[in-house]
C-alpha cells in the first residue's frame, strides 16, 4: 500500500470516529429536548381540544414543569462544558523574536508536509513532543495571525480564524539532539497539524476537552450542600457522556496519528530511525539527572538554572561509561539544537525554575529558594547536604539520650559531635571485654542508652519519611535508565516499634525498618519523625509566604506560562518516592562519614552527573563505601567502616563541623 492510501485511510477513518462522538453529543442534545417536545406536543393539543379532559391537563403540568428542568439542567450541564478551563500543559512560550530560526525550520517542515503550520512553539520539561489546542479563552489571547497564511491539503486556505495548535518540545530533546535530529523526529508531530484543521475533529476535541474539564470542575471540593450535589449531577452526567465517547475518541486519535506518520515517511525518514535511539537516551538521562542530582538541591531550596545543559552532560557521561552508548559522543561535534534560540541560557534557566516548581513545588521566588550554578553545586548543595544530616543525626541521638564519646574519656578535641559516636551506638555490644563503649544499660539486651527499655519513652516512632531516595556517594555508577515507576509518589510505610533483643530485625517483623538492628530501628524512626517534622514547617512558612513576582516575569522575559495552570496544585509531579527508615539511617550515617572525610582527611565533596553527589579524594571518586555502611546499618558491626576509614585516613574520634 502506498503511502498515500495509508494516509487517506487513516484520515478517514478518524473522520467517521470524530462523527461518531458528534453523534453522541447530538444524541445527548436530543434527549435534553424530548420532554420539551411532548410538552409543545400536549399543548398543541389542549390548545386545539383534540386533548380535552383533567387527565391531559395534569399531563400538560407535569410534562411542561418536567420539560423546563431538564432544560435548565441541561443549559447548566452545555454552560459548564463550554466554559470549563481544560487542562494544559505547564511550558514556556518560546516567542517567534526569540528563536525564528526554530519557527523557520519548522515552517519549511510543514511546507514540505503540505500542512499548516503550528501558531506558536513551546517547551516542556519532558521527553516527548504533541500538538496542544490552546484556542479557548481560559488559555489567553491566541498568537496573532501571518499575513500569509499555509494552505490545508486539498488547496483550501486555511481559515484565519482557526488558530492552529500549538507546538510543545521537550526542553531536553533541544539540548541533546542535533538539528537534523530534532526536525526528523518533528516531523510526524507537525504532520498532525493536518487532520487538525478538519472541521468534524476538531469540533469533536473540544467537545471531548469541555467534558474532561467539567468533571475536574465537578470534583472540586465544596462546603455546600446544595453546591455538593449539582456537581455530583454534572459529573455523573459528564463521565457517561466521557464513557460514551471513550472509544471513538482513542480510534480518532489513532486515526490522526496513523495519518500524520504516513505523511511524514517523505521527510527524514532513515535519520529519524536513528534519532528514535537519542529519544530513549535523552529521557534516560533526564530522568537520571531530575532524581539524583537536581532533587538534593531542590530539598536545600536551591534550583539548578542550567538543567538542559546537565542532561548534555550527564549523557555524555554515559556514553563514556556504557558500551552500548560508543558513538554517541562523537555527535557532539555536529550543531545542537538549542543553536536555534537566541539566548538558549535565559531559556534553559526558565525552563529549570519550571521544573523545580512542576516536581518539587517550590515558589518562583523567596528567601529560600534561589537558583545555583554546577560550579557550585558541590559546595552549595552537597556539603550543606551532608553536614545538615549530620546534624540532624546528632540531634536525634541527643533526644535517644545516647551519651557522647566526651562524657567518658575527656581527651583534648573531642567535645563536639563526632562519627566515634555514632558508630558506638549502633555497634551491637556483646558480652565481656569486647563490648563497645557506652552501649551497656539498666535494661538489658537492646535497650537503648538513657531509656528504661527499647519500646520505653526513648524510641520515637516517626512518620512516612518525606525525602526521596539518594545516591551513596561510594556506590557503583548504575548506568541503566531509571525505573519510571519510582517517580510516582507511593504511600509510605510508618515505622513500628522495634522487637526486644539486638538481633537483626526481619522484613516480616517490619518492612519499614527491616534489615537492621534495634537501635538502628529506633535511630531510624527518631530521624523519619524528625525529618516530618520539619517538612510540616517548611510547608506551614511557605503557605504564609506569598511569592513576589519574578524580574523575568516584569520584565518580559521568557518564563512559564502562568496562564495555563494553577499554582495552588504545586507540585503537579512529584518525584519523592518514599524511603525505608533504613534508607534514611544509612543516607544520614554516610552523610556523617562524609563530613569526617571532609574535615579530618581533606576531601571534598563533588557532583557525579548520573549518581548525584560524591565523596572525592584527590579528584577521584571514593569506593567502597556503601557495603561499609550497609554492614553498620544492617548488622551493627563497624569493622568494615573502621578499615574503610583506616586506609583513608579518616579518624573518627575528631569533630566534625555541622550546619
Amino acid at each position: 500500500m502506498t503511502g498515500t492510501g495509508g494516509e487517506e485511510m487513516g484520515a478517514q477513518a478518524a473522520r467517521s470516529r470524530a462523527l461518531a462522538v458528534l453523534r453522541v453529543r447530538s444524541r445527548a442534545l436530543a434527549v435534553a429536548l424530548l420532554p420539551a417536545a411532548v410538552a409543545v406536543v400536549l399543548l398543541v393539543g389542549g390548545a386545539t381540544g383534540r386533548l380535552p379532559g383533567t387527565g391531559w391537563d395534569a399531563a400538560r403540568w407535569a410534562v411542561s414543569v418536567l420539560a423546563v428542568l431538564v432544560l435548565l439542567a441541561a443549559a447548566a450541564v452545555a454552560l459548564v462544558v463550554a466554559r470549563a478551563r481544560p487542562a494544559a500543559t505547564p511550558t514556556v512560550t518560546i516567542a517567534e523574536e526569540s528563536a525564528p530560526d526554530l519557527y523557520r525550520m519548522v515552517r519549511d517542515l510543514a511546507d514540505r508536509l503540505d500542512v499548516p503550520a503550528p501558531s506558536a512553539i513551546a517547551l516542556t520539561p519532558d521527553c516527548d513532543s504533541w500538538l496542544e489546542d490552546r484556542t479557548h479563552p481560559a488559555h489567553g489571547p491566541p498568537p496573532a495571525p501571518r499575513r500569509t497564511d499555509p494552505a490545508v491539503p486539498g488547496g483550501h486556505a486555511r481559515p484565519r480564524g482557526a488558530a492552529a495548535p500549538v507546538l510543545v518540545i521537550g526542553s531536553p530533546f533541544l539540548w541533546w539532539m542535533r538539528v537534523g535530529e530534532l526536525r526528523a523526529v518533528l516531523a510526524p508531530v507537525v504532520a498532525g497539524t493536518g487532520p487538525s484543521a478538519h472541521p468534524d475533529i476538531a469540533a469533536a476535541r473540544r467537545f471531548i476537552r469541555g467534558l474532561d474539564a467539567a468533571v475536574a470542575v465537578a470534583s472540586a471540593d465544596r462546603r455546600n450542600p446544595l453546591s455538593r450535589a449539582a456537581c455530583a449531577g454534572l459529573a455523573r452526567v459528564c463521565r457517561l457522556l466521557l464513557r460514551g465517547c471513550r472509544v471513538h475518541a482513542a480510534q480518532m486519535e489513532r486515526g490522526v496519528a496513523s495519518a500524520a506518520a504516513e505523511r511524514a515517511q517523505a521527510v527524514d525518514y532513515g535519520l529519524r530511525i536513528a534519532a528514535q535511539e537519542q529519544v530513549g537516551l535523552a529521557y534516560a538521562g533526564w530522568d537520571r539527572l531530575l532524581t539524583r542530582v537536581a532533587l538534593p538541591a531542590w530539598r536545600m531550596g536551591r534550583w539548578p538554572s542550567r538543567l538542559d545543559v546537565g542532561v548534555v552532560a550527564a549523557l555524555t557521561e554515559l556514553s563514556r561509561r556504557d558500551r552500548l552508548a560508543e558513538g554517541f559522543a562523537s555527535r557532539l561535534g555536529e550543531r545542537p539544537a538549542c543553536d536555534l534560540l537566541e539566548e538558549p541560557g535565559a531559556m534553559d534557566e526558565a525552563v529549570s525554575l519550571l521544573t523545580a516548581r512542576l516536581f518539587h513545588g517550590g515558589p518562583e521566588t523567596g528567601p529560600d529558594w534561589s537558583p545555583v550554578d554546577w560550579d557550585e553545586y558541590p559546595e552549595e548543595v552537597v556539603d550543606r547536604t551532608w553536614r545538615t544530616d549530620a546534624a540532624r543525626l546528632h540531634r536525634v541521638l541527643d533526644t535517644l539520650g545516647v551519651r557522647r564519646a566526651a562524657e567518658e574519656d575527656t581527651a583534648p578535641g573531642t567535645e563536639g559531635p563526632t562519627l566515634a559516636r555514632v558508630l558506638d551506638h549502633l555497634t551491637v555490644p556483646t558480652d565481656g571485654p569486647g563490648a563497645a563503649p557506652g552501649m551497656a544499660s539498666a535494661g538489658g539486651p537492646g535497650t537503648l542508652p538513657g531509656t528504661a527499655s527499647a519500646d520505653g519513652p526513648g524510641t520515637l516512632l516517626g512518620t512516612a519519611p518525606t525525602d526521596g531516595p539518594g545516591t551513596l556517594p561510594g556506590t557503583a555508577s548504575t548506568d541503566g535508565p531509571i525505573d519510571p515507576s519510582r517517580t510516582a509518589p507511593a504511600p509510605q510505610a510508618t515505622p513500628h516499634p522495634p522487637t526486644d533483643g539486638d538481633t537483626p530485625a526481619h522484613p516480616e517483623d517490619d518492612d519499614d525498618l527491616g534489615g537492621t538492628t534495634i537501635r538502628g530501628a529506633a535511630l531510624a524512626a527518631g530521624l523519619s519523625a524528625q525529618l516530618a517534622r520539619e517538612e510540616a514547617a517548611a510547608q506551614r512558612a511557605g503557605a504564609g509566604t506569598a511569592a513576589p513576582a519574578t524580574p523575568a516575569a516584569t520584565a518580559g522575559a521568557a518564563g512559564p506560562d502562568a496562564a495555563l495552570w494553577d499554582d495552588g496544585a504545586l507540585p503537579l509531579l512529584p518525584l519523592q518516592p518514599p524511603r525505608s527508615g533504613r534508607e534514611i539511617l544509612t543516607a544520614h550515617i554516610t552523610a556523617m562519614v562524609c563530613c569526617a572525610a571532609m574535615d579530618t582527611a581533606g576531601a571534598t565533596p563533588g557532583l557525579d552527573w548520573l549518581d548525584g553527589p560524591s565523596l572525592l579524594f584527590d579528584g577521584a571518586r571514593a569506593a567502597d563505601l556503601a557495603p561499609s555502611v550497609l554492614s553498620l546499618v544492617e548488622n551493627g558491626d563497624p569493622g568494615p567502616l573502621r578499615h574503610w576509614m583506616t586506609e583513608l585516613g579518616i579518624r573518627p574520634e575528631k569533630p566534625v563541623r555541622l550546619v
